[in-house]
């Protein structure tokens, strides 16, 4: 079963894992009557593409009750602070429950389970998924157009066209090392190469099915002139480190940092800060570093399933994570939210959250549609032969 910090396949990619929690049985539940708009229409929940659609809010809110469940997967409590967001939508909204399943699963299981559980009560209602799933489920018509009502101060690049996802939050890969057991931690790739990390070098999973293990084989790319076109050379690069003996194949996760057996692990940053005040008082001295060479920075997307059997609920899940409470409580986890700009600027921003992020230089570029897929293939094709 893949961690926390494996589980989110893809701040940019992939993943897989066949649950077998994904074969639950039950029938669809009625839909709710709709909602009545301003002008007196109705919509059905499962069609409304805005909070117009309820009436308002409130309306929104009253759709939901009516359901009285949000079904959520893939959501670690300790993944960009997810634990106490869950929490605080469920303190605000306490007629509806929050089901929450298999928090370590990937997003290629996400996406798996919506497809396998297509008119089942148990399907998830909405997603948190990898960039390059987010696309490609789309491309499905997996999801449900919807915009919330932030949906103008989200930046164009960040969401898709016909509101079928939008991202929400991001990092940059890092490199968190204990140095309580590290007497110097590496500040880049080419530092990773040293012999004094033989065996002490870890991703958080396997970048074919964790997007934040992707992400470090992108960096690696980028570290060795490659590009967002050309993968190869992170590929050959852990390749080069496995057979060093720096680079281990073992999952790393709070536990087997905090038993030191990954005392270095490439993961995003917000994770690598959150574990820096996990393991304050754990004999763990966990200290986190942007690699100078390798500098790469992918979000994540949220969608809602279009079958969503909570499809009010669905909706008020969105509005609550793009609010402005919604955003500060990623923020609080580390994590960049995507309306952090917007919120700078209009002087709703946890600024103590901010001076607590960790610090980068310049402004990161993303890679296209195209980059990802390309990517997403070489990595499925070669990865494994590359560490045997």
């Amino acid at each position: 079963m893949l961690s926390s910090s494996a589980r989110r396949g893809a701040a940019v990619l992939l993943s897989a894992a066949v649950l077998t929690t994904l074969s639950a049985c039950g029938a669809a539940p009625d839909q709710p009557a709709g909602s009545a708009t301003a002008d007196g229409k109705k919509t059905q929940p499962g069609a409304a593409t805005s909070v117009a659609d309820f009436g308002g809010l409130e309306g929104l809110v009253s759709a939901a009750e009516k359901e009285g469940t949000l079904n959520v997967i893939a959501l670690p409590a300790d993944w960009a602070n997810y634990g106490e967001i869950q929490k605080a939508f469920q303190a605000k909204y306490p007629k509806v429950k929050i089901s929450a399943e298999n928090p370590d699963a990937s997003s290629a299981d996400e996406v798996a389970a919506v497809k396998s559980r297509k008119g089942q009560t148990r399907a998830p209602d909405v997603l948190d998924l990898g960039i390059a799933f987010a696309r490609s489920g789309a491309g499905e018509n997996l999801f449900a157009p919807y915009k919330v009502t932030a949906w103008d101060k989200i930046p164009a690049a960040q969401k898709d066209a016909d509101a079928r996802w939008y991202n929400d939050y991001g990092g940059y890969v890092s490199i968190g090392c204990d140095a309580a057991r590290i007497p110097n931690c590496p500040q880049s790739f080419a530092d990773l190469t040293k012999p004094e990390y033989k065996g002490k070098v870890a991703l958080n999973g396997n970048p074919t099915k964790s997007g934040s293990a992707f992400g470090g084989v992108y960096a690696a790319a980028l570290a060795n002139k490659g590009s967002f076109g050309d993968v190869q050379p992170g590929i050959d690069f852990f390749g080069q480190l496995k057979k060093s003996g720096n680079f281990i194949p073992v999952e790393s996760t709070p536990a087997t940092v905090e038993k030191g057996e990954t005392p270095i692990s490439i993961d995003w940053d917000y994770l690598n800060a959150g574990y820096a005040e996990q393991f304050k008082g754990k004999g763990v001295d966990w200290k986190v570093a942007i690699p100078s060479d390798g500098v790469y920075a992918q979000y994540y997307s949220q969608a809602i399933n279009k079958d969503a059997p909570h499809p009010a609920a669905s909706r008020l899940w969105m509005e609550f994570l793009y609010s402005t409470e919604g955003q500060n409580l990623w923020l609080k986890g580390h994590a960049r939210p995507v309306l952090l700009p917007a919120m700078t600027q209009d002087g709703t921003v946890d600024k103590d959250a901010v001076t607590k992020l960790p610090q980068v230089q310049g402004t990161p570029t993303f890679p296209a549609s195209t980059e990802l897929d390309k990517a997403k293939a070489a990595l499925a094709e070669k990865w494994d032969k590359a560490l045997s």
